[in-house]
């Protein structure tokens, strides 16, 4: 016997907190009996939670039949789930005066004892009682085979594999169903819940429907998928696959209307599904946490992010969140790179010598003040370093790289063969595509502190030539910027920030130009609201 499972309104909650509005919560339950689902999970029991009629995570079983009592019809069985340790037996009532005919619970495999020895409570008060497994794969055979005794002693309704993170792969899935169907005691079922993470939801589902067993399978989905992360295997994919190859008669309109009437406008406030945070969580096989704790760090490219994650140890560390390892995964990056000294002693070097140095950002200056560069060009044959750009105008030596989508607009620019001479100078968030960068140097060291722009390209860019010990410097295209026209001679590299703290940015710059690079000659060859002083070219204006 197969039986179809919906948990919609409890897995679903964690994308709304659980607050689906009382109308919704009866609605897709009215919707899904027509379906014909044979078992709808009504949310969470949680005593730490106060009733509240329009969320589906509830303190007590009485709270179910506060919300659901009114419906008039029912699938052949409404559950319940219970996260082992949230809810005690003092608020489940027995069965026989509850909505509920079964209760489920999660439980992590170090608290298997205490959480079977929970579910034989649930059992003696008269419920259908499933021991869900959370992050199955985090189990070894031999704990496995631990459980298994433990799940003999209590024979509940069924025993679950739930791959939390989505790590499973069909064969992987299909080991751990063989060690169950041969080892639980007859009368067990066996359910599978499966998670999208790397897109295999609804795949390993029909490789469990294949196993073959004479047992009562059941089998786990959510309308759309909605569900934590990357959500889970879709119903209504389910179901007509049910329908197709098992002879199954679900309706599947009804879960369609559900979608549309109840599912929809939460998915377009909070979409889940598929996306790189949970492939990287899973490919990795740690808690998405770790993701979310990284990746806003300085200096982690998508590249960098996905080697910190695969550091992560020790191996029970992974999938049970640990902000300290994770902290600790970063800092062994952060200092386990190649020195900034010898990048920087190198390009100090090659810098150094009778030519001067010409920056070269993009601003409109480039194409307005175009004879003064040309003029100095032709003068004082100076080494060019460009910003974040490729210029058209001049052949640059260098170019200074430090954001991720400007190198991704010249990154063909450079395999030109015009230009496969530059050599760039990234720093550590930008990875290089075809070869590597010859100088590679860490961001978070260049960056600003308390302001609400960090990372000022040409104040990072001269960071870097103090360190390389240059005294004097000429700069074109950095014009500073404007409050009611544009800023750049490419219109594509506008940031709509700049209206409204344009005259901040301004004085800012100055004043860390006069302050912090006192020890520098900066001379504007154009136009630009950061001079005080005027030079040979340039003038303050």
């Amino acid at each position: 016997m197969i039986r179809l499972l919906d948990c919609t309104l409890r897995d679903g909650g964690y994308v709304n907190d659980w607050e689906f509005g009382h109308n919704n919560l009866c609605s897709v339950f009215e919707r899904l009996t027509d379906a014909g689902v044979d078992i709808i999970e009504t949310g969470f029991l949680d005593e730490r939670r106060p009733f509240d009629i329009n969320r589906s995570i509830m303190p007590d079983t009485e709270s179910v039949r506060q919300i659901y009592g009114k419906i008039a019809g029912r699938p052949p069985m409404v559950v319940g789930m219970i996260d082992f340790g949230t809810c005690s037996a003092e608020h489940i009532q027995p069965c026989a005066d509850s909505f509920l005919d079964g209760i489920r619970v999660i439980f992590k495999k170090y608290r298997m004892r205490e959480a079977m020895a929970f579910c034989a409570e649930l059992k003696q008060l008269g419920y259908l009682v499933f021991s869900q497994l959370v992050s199955v794969t985090d189990y070894s055979d031999e704990e496995l085979m631990e459980l298994i005794e433990l799940v003999n002693e209590v024979k509940p309704y069924a025993v679950s594999m739930v791959d939390t993170y989505g790590l499973l792969r069909p064969d992987s899935m299909r080991h751990i169903y063989s060690l169950l169907d041969r080892h639980v005691c007859e009368g067990v079922g066996i359910g599978f819940h499966a998670h999208n993470n790397l897109q295999l939801a609804f795949a390993n589902t029909m490789a469990f429907l294949e196993y073959p067993t004479q047992r009562e399978v059941i089998v786990d989905g959510t309308l759309y998928g909605m569900g934590k992360s990357a959500g889970n295997a879709p119903l209504e994919l389910v179901a007509m696959h049910l329908n197709e190859v098992y002879d199954k008669k679900y309706q599947v309109n009804p879960m369609l209307e559900a979608i549309e009437e109840s599912i929809l406008e939460f998915y377009q406030k909070t979409p889940w599904g598929y996306k790189m945070y949970f492939y990287l969580s899973a490919y990795n096989r740690v808690h998405p946490d770790y993701v979310r704790q990284i990746q806003n760090k300085p200096n982690v490219s998508v590249t960098a992010l996905n080697d910190i994650l695969g550091s992560i140890q020790p191996v029970q560390n992974k999938l049970l969140y640990d902000k300290t390892v994770g902290e600790n995964a970063y800092t062994s990056y952060e200092t386990g790179k190649n020195s900034d000294d010898d990048a920087i002693g190198r390009l100090g070097r090659n810098l150094a010598g009778d030519r001067p140095l010409l920056l070269v950002g993009p601003g409109k200056s480039m194409q307005l003040q175009r004879d003064r560069i040309t003029e100095f060009v032709e003068q004082r044959q100076p080494l060019i370093l460009s910003v974040n750009y490729v210029p058209r105008m001049l052949q640059a030596d260098y170019i200074f790289v430090t954001k991720v989508n400007r190198y991704r607009e010249m990154a063909s620019q450079l395999l030109e063969e015009a230009n496969q001479g530059i050599r760039i100078i990234a720093t550590s968030n930008v990875t290089p595509r075809g070869r590597e960068f010859p100088y590679v140097i860490s961001r978070e060291p260049l960056l600003e502190q308390d302001e609400e722009i960090v990372d000022n390209s040409l104040l990072m860019l001269l960071r870097v030539l103090q360190k390389c010990g240059l005294k004097e410097l000429h700069l074109a295209g950095f014009d500073g910027y404007s409050d009611h026209e544009e800023n750049y001679f490419n219109p594509h590299m506008e940031y709509a920030f700049v209206k409204n703290e344009a005259g901040h940015l301004n004085r800012h710059i100055r004043s860390v130009l006069e302050n912090e690079y006192s020890d520098m000659t900066l001379n504007f060859v154009t136009y630009s609201r950061y001079s005080t002083v005027e030079d040979s070219y340039g003038a303050a204006f």
